[in-house]
């Protein structure tokens, strides 16, 4: 069985910083693409950022670039999203979840597989 652990949310000002982490088990950790996802209310859920465990590449969309650095601890099986620069407009869910299929994988809602309940991580301004 998957399982997904989120951590690491919490309140910051704006301009601060935030450290999410990923805690996953119940599949071979190191083959697959895992990402962060979040959602505005009353938008879709959007890719952040992901990593291929397999290949190490990672993807990070445009308005995070610069901002946000995706890591994995492969000794503990934990993606970590380090969160700088935050501002009130991010939105404050933030989803982990696993692809489908080994390998590499795009950064998309539609291909991950698994999926954690979320981390509340809220910028006041």
């Amino acid at each position: 069985e998957v399982r997904i652990v989120e951590s690491g949310g919490g309140l910051v000002q704006a301009g601060g910083s935030l450290r999410l982490s990923c805690t996953a088990s119940g599949f071979t950790f190191d083959d697959y693409t895992i990402g962060w996802f979040r959602q505005a209310p009353g938008k879709e859920r959007e890719g952040v950022s992901c990593i291929s465990n397999s290949e190490g590449s990672t993807y990070y969309a445009d308005s995070v670039k610069g901002r946000f650095t995706i890591s994995s601890d492969f000794a503990k099986n934990t993606v970590n999203l380090q969160m700088n620069s935050l501002n009130p407009g991010d939105p404050d869910v933030y989803y982990c979840a696993v692809d489908g299929y080994r390998g590499t994988a795009p950064c998309a809602y539609n291909g991950m597989a698994y999926w954690g309940k979320g981390t509340l991580g809220t910028v006041s301004s």
